[in-house]
């Protein structure tokens, strides 16, 4: 398993605890942005840059990932992507999207946009609350657990 970050909006107490993820279960990790990110001297934590643009690092991630690798985003499209592709994709508070409930999502999210674009306010996220980092880190724990085992499906688990 590779985990792999849409990093450019994922919440830094998000990289701290993969961070601290990565390095005690050896698994690399790669930040994928569209500006540098710091990250701690480790070999298996790295970044990659890429140009800035719609969907650049999305498209990065895409083309990187590999069956039963895990993507932390929160962008629905990418999840469906991911999860078409056989991996697996969490959000940074905590929700694992599958492929039960992806295209759910999706619609929901379309419905928002058509809404933001008829110039109704919708609001944003709330902020990520203490519930959100301990259901992500959580979340994360049970998919690593699984990873070492050799599990193929972590949604029945939850």
């Amino acid at each position: 398993m590779h985990i792999w970050v849409d990093a450019d909006a994922c919440p830094h107490v998000i990289k701290d605890i993969l961070f601290r993820a990565a390095e005690r279960c050896q698994i690399p990790l790669t930040l994928v942005a569209n500006q540098p990110l710091p990250t701690p001297p480790s070999r298996f934590i790295k970044s990659l840059q890429v140009r800035s643009g719609f969907d650049v690092a999305d498209q990065a991630i895409l083309d990187k990932i590999q069956t039963g690798d895990l993507v932390i985003t929160s962008d629905i499209p990418l999840a469906a992507d991911v999860i078409a592709r056989g991996g697996q994709a969490l959000s940074h508070r905590g929700e694992l999207f599958t492929s039960e409930n992806v295209r759910a999502r999706l619609n929901v999210r379309d419905f928002m946009e058509t809404l933001r674009a008829s110039g109704i306010n919708t609001g944003g996220p709330p902020a990520l609350s203490q519930s959100d980092r301990k259901a992500f880190a959580g979340y994360l724990d049970k998919l690593l657990a699984s990873a070492r085992r050799g599990d193929s499906d972590t949604s029945r688990s939850g």
